[in-house]
């Protein structure tokens, strides 16, 4: 199965992107995620010989892909608009015939008057707008999804023939409406350009991320006299396994490792985080960050889609078309707006002419305001552009959203539950006192030799200082999770390194990090020492300010937990816990409140999986970072109250957005309906309502949230 991800070009509304939804899925594909801010469509193909049909499909339907072969007879049908490629050059070429036309409101001219100019003038804008407006007009209408084009379509056709009529049959001073058409027309395009423009801005934070990608690379290869030559390529260039040069001040082109020197690296176009991060031989260089002093020899890990910052890209953008539960009633009323609107207009204009004395040219006109002034975009938009903005600020600050729904979840949490290691603590030990009652190179042999096969922090930092003492052999060893390391020597002898859980009933003392035992008894203990994050008390204060409870739960012992506890703050404590423990206590306290947690190791995977919102380290375990929604890229806890306030803050834009959409519309139609707006004026306040949501959600770049 291949999953296409294609940029397509002419989607304006939220009608668009249903029509292109329905569109796919009739033709049988899976996962279709459609978002039309950003122009992205993902979806799963089977057959990949389909890819050409759904590429003339999406073409018939009056939209275009972007960086795909599209056969010859598909590509006539866009011939006209590559001629205008955006609404800001049909404004203007619209506006030169306009203005003249709109002339003769402010000064009165016998030549402006002449309805033979007045069509001469219309023709050229009207046969604009009909082949954008009407166009998409008739494909929307076509596939059963009218989109606002349709209205437009009509208003401008509605007032250009009953201009012409009344020229024909020779009456049209009382018939002469073409500066309406064309002031519907030109001031559609003025609003649809000033909505580009105002949504572009909405996409700025995801935009500047993708401009690093593409980048110069210092190449290393070698002649045929085995010396060293270095040459410039195109980032898009490199493959796996190619060795590059990275100097002081220059982007890392591709995620690599570091084979030669060392240097400190700005990873904030990532994390957020402005403090440089050293690196040395054997680390990770993640593409898109910078060298900002050393320079280093690395060889290219992962190129194109596979490296880390085109994963957060797709997960974004798929984020982006993901719609949360909030948006459900906004499509479902944007999917009969249109025909809706169209009766208003009908019964505006039946209205008017039988029951007022205005007569039915002014009573069209009302019908054509009707039309023009109704805004389902505003609907379809509030929700996708206040998204685009939360999700945005949140990669530019380290914080990764897998979905939408996410955004919205987090406005209702109560409580946050924290690991201990490697979440509130650093994950870097050292081993402060042992003890035992045998050989003292013998235990650590014995100890080193079993927690060399585990993935737990405690046994790696352990092995790390241990590890040349490693000498043991067992012919079976094996981790039990939530118990530790068990071992089984050539003998038949089993060790364990456990926890004092697992030897309560061998001991009373309970204040040790792992015990070793040998065939049920004791043989020794060893303590680590680990540090707190040094963000870990500011963050719960900030957490407690907001009313959230903080609780900690771990598998540690109760008082290494309860004393971790009393330094950070946190209000409860459930130490000593399981993996099956754990998921147990999320699942409970998920049922008393909305409940995020936050973990890193492959233990709380299950865990994050149950809880409300899960959320995980960047360098957590690869199972942890998949089993959680957000992901935290600085490397601590730092941006968590960020990431909440944004999820808050977005979610009460959406809200703002769709009061604003359902507000302008429930007070607009009636005004336009009883003759209060005239058709130029409902073109142009039907643009600036899109205009008003954009800017409404790009303030969530400037919001304070935390």
């Amino acid at each position: 199965m291949e999953n296409v991800s294609w940029k397509v070009e002419g989607m304006s509304c939220t009608n668009c992107a249903l029509t292109i939804h329905k569109y796919l899925e009739e033709k049988g594909v899976d996962n279709v995620k459609v978002n039309f801010i950003g122009g992205e469509v993902n979806f799963d193909l089977n057959d990949t010989t389909k890819k050409t049909i759904l590429l003339k499909g999406i073409e018939s339907l009056g939209y275009h892909v972007k960086n795909e072969t599209i056969p010859a007879e598909s590509k006539a049908t866009t011939r006209w608009n590559l001629r205008f490629t955006n609404h800001g050059q049909r404004f203007l070429f619209c506006a030169v015939f306009t203005l003249p036309l709109m002339l003769d409101m402010f000064v009165h001219s016998h030549f402006l008057m002449n309805p033979y100019v007045q069509l001469a003038l219309t023709l050229p804008v009207y046969w604009v707008g009909i082949k954008f407006f009407g166009k998409s007009a008739i494909k929307s209408l076509r596939n059963g999804i009218p989109n606002m084009n349709v209205l437009i379509a009509l208003g401008a056709t509605a007032a250009f023939i009953y201009s012409l009529y009344g020229m024909l049959i020779g009456r049209a001073a009382d018939f002469m409406f073409f500066e309406t058409t064309a002031a519907i027309i030109t001031l559609v395009f003025l609003g649809n350009w000033l909505e580009d423009k105002s949504v572009e801005t909405t996409q700025k934070a995801i935009r500047s991320l993708a401009i690093t990608q593409k980048t110069k690379a210092n190449m290393i290869a070698f002649d045929d006299q085995h010396q060293e030559q270095i040459f410039q390529v195109e980032s898009e260039s490199l493959r796996v396994g190619d060795l590059i040069l990275i100097n002081s001040g220059e982007p890392v082109p591709m995620d690599c490792k570091i084979l030669w020197g060392e240097a400190k690296v700005n990873e904030s176009l990532l994390t957020g985080e402005s403090i440089p991060v050293q690196k040395t031989m054997k680390d990770l260089l993640i593409g898109g960050s910078t060298l900002e002093s050393g320079t280093v020899k690395a060889q290219v890990t992962a190129v194109g889609k596979d490296t880390v910052l085109s994963n957060i890209l797709n997960l974004v953008k798929q984020a982006q078309a993901e719609k949360p539960p909030v948006q459900q009633l906004a499509d479902k009323i944007s999917a009969i707006f249109v025909p809706t609107v169209i009766s208003i207009a009908m019964l505006t204009l039946i209205g008017n002419y039988f029951f007022t004395d205005i007569g039915f040219g002014n009573s069209l006109l009302r019908g054509i305001a009707v039309l023009v002034i109704s805004c389902p975009c505003a609907m379809g938009l509030a929700t996708p552009a206040a998204i685009a903005v939360g999700l945005g600020r949140a990669a530019k600050n380290g914080i990764l959203f897998k979905n939408a729904r996410s955004l919205e979840v987090f406005k209702d949490i109560q409580q946050v539950v924290f690991d201990k290691t490697g979440t509130l603590t650093t994950g870097h030990f050292s081993i402060t006192q042992f003890e035992t009652n045998i050989d003292i190179n013998t235990f650590q042999s014995i100890v080193a030799s079993l927690e060399k096969y585990a993935a737990h922090p405690i046994a790696k930092a352990i092995v790390k200082e241990w590890k040349p003492l490693a000498h043991t052999h067992f012919t079976k060893v094996e981790e039990i999770k939530g118990l530790g390391m068990k071992g089984v020597d050539a003998e038949g002898n089993v060790y364990m390194a456990t926890s004092y859980k697992q030897v309560a009933d061998l001991t009373t003392d309970h204040f040790h990090n792992v015990y070793i035992t040998k065939n049920n008894a004791i043989l020794g203990w060893l303590d680590v020492e680990d540090t707190i994050r040094p963000e870990a008390v500011q963050v719960m204060q900030q957490l407690h300010q907001k009313n959230i409870r903080t609780i900690l739960l771990s598998g540690d012992s109760q008082a290494n937990c309860e004393k971790v506890a009393a330094i950070a703050g946190i209000d409860t404590v459930f130490g000593e816990q399981t993996p099956e423990q754990k998921l147990q206590t999320i699942a409970r306290l998920t049922t008393q409140a909305p409940t995020a947690m936050i973990g890193d190791g492959i233990n709380d995977a299950p865990a994050l999986a149950k809880a409300t919102v899960g959320i995980s380290l960047s360098d957590a375990s690869h199972i942890a970072m998949q089993s959680a929604q957000v992901v935290l890229m600085n490397h601590g806890l730092t941006h968590l109250p960020l990431a909440l306030g944004l999820g808050k803050h977005t979610y009460q834009t959406i809200r703002e957005n769709l009061f604003w959409a359902f507000f302008y519309n429930i007070i607009a139609i009636p005004i336009a309906a009883f003759g209060y707006l005239n058709p130029a004026m409902g073109a142009l306040a039907m643009g600036l309502s899109d205009v008003v949501l954009a800017i409404n959600s790009v303030r969530l770049n400037y919001k304070k949230v935390v």
